[in-house]
């Protein structure tokens, strides 16, 4: 297995967010992550934009892509398809090699599609305390079962979509990677990728899927942002097959703690092994998913919580203090679909228990 980069680089129990927050102003967005998480920034999604969906966001530049109103799928019928495909791979081929090429390509982010990226790079060069940046991407098999082809079937099974997405979803992650190295030199950056729809492994929705399949299409991803210089983590949002990650190249497993952590824990081994190589755990105390369990909790409360579960994986060779270490302290997931006020109690949250866990035991 090989080892992992964030060997050289730890969280040390710090905080970060997932990724979209219930605004529509990006300064305000950026005023709530820099007041809550200013050790590692988010770039902040809102989307309260068509264009921010997390399957619209990432699919400007791919051939065959149609927006007609609030529908996007794929389209490989146009007759100006074979040479929309024939560009798409020798800009793929140049950007793969070159990063200056990259960040000019038809790889790149619009501002339209994500202003949160821009404005976090541009509001980078006056923040002294910055530890790490966190950006994110849509991951590959939640783009490919979210979006259908002309005739209503799942990207996922096309070959020739699907080698498409995989590898501009890559590339869109290796540029971000680029753009925030450019703008803070010398910061870590922690690429996320969103895979959601990795919760509906072994449903009969997916009965056909490969397991090899969705780890090769996430390790290209991975590999990208390893050549542009990042470290890259996985977020899933409920429970999954986590073998497959943990037995990854991953850096970083991000996961709802709060109410998965019980499914999690019985990979131990992998867990063990994923930890021993370096691998960080973004673990998702913070609750998001119901408004009763976020008014309930308190940050005492979820440091309590999360001293219970991570008594669970300590052992002779990792205490608490070890395991923390190697631990980002996140919500569950993103915000974005809840009301300011929970949100910003949730971004409280986040901060808090972190801090106190680390007066605790650093």
């Amino acid at each position: 297995m090989t080892t992992s980069q964030s060997q050289s680089w730890q969280p040390g129990g710090l905080p970060t967010l997932i990724g979209s927050l219930p605004v529509k102003d990006l300064a305000q967005a950026l005023s709530l992550v820099f007041g809550h998480t200013p050790e590692i920034p988010i770039w902040p999604q809102l989307p309260g934009s068509t264009r921010e969906g997390m399957l619209n966001q990432f699919v400007e530049g791919l051939p065959g892509v149609v927006e007609e109103g609030e529908r996007t799928y794929f389209s490989t019928a146009a007759p100006e398809f074979a040479d929309q495909q024939l560009a798409f791979y020798e800009e793929f081929l140049a950007a793969a090699e070159d990063p200056d090429a990259l960040l000019t390509s038809r790889f790149q982010v619009s501002r339209s599609r994500a202003a949160g990226i821009y404005g976090l790079a541009e509001n980078l060069a006056d923040k002294k305390n910055v530890k790490a940046i966190k950006a994110q991407v849509t991951g590959p098999f939640t783009q490919l079962t979210g979006i259908h082809d002309q005739e209503n079937r799942l990207g996922y099974y096309d070959p020739t979509i699907r080698d498409m997405v995989v590898k501009g979803l890559a590339m869109k992650a290796a540029w971000q990677v680029l753009t925030f190295k450019k703008a803070a030199p010398g910061v870590p950056v922690l690429l996320f990728i969103d895979e959601p729809a990795l919760a509906g492994l072994g449903s009969s929705a997916f009965i056909s899927v490969s397991m090899d399949d969705i780890a090769g299409d996430l390790a290209e991803v991975i590999d990208a942002v390893r050549q542009a210089g990042g470290l890259s983590g996985v977020h899933v949002c409920a429970n999954t097959d986590w073998n497959i990650l943990l037995n990854s190249t991953i850096d970083i497993i991000s996961f709802d703690a709060y109410n998965y952590f019980d499914r999690f824990v019985t990979c131990r081994q992998g867990i063990d092994g994923f930890l021993d190589r370096g691998g960080i755990i973004a673990w998702g105390i913070v609750p998001t998913g119901e408004p009763a369990d976020i008014e309930m909790e308190s940050a005492a409360s979820l440091v309590d919580r999360w001293e219970e579960q991570a008594a669970l994986l300590v052992d002779a060779k990792r205490d608490k203090a070890a395991l923390l270490k190697q631990t980002l302290i996140t919500p569950s997931c993103g915000t974005g679909s809840l009301s300011l006020r929970l949100a910003t109690k949730v971004l409280e949250l986040t901060r808090d228990v972190s801090s106190l866990l680390r007066e605790k035991y650093l």
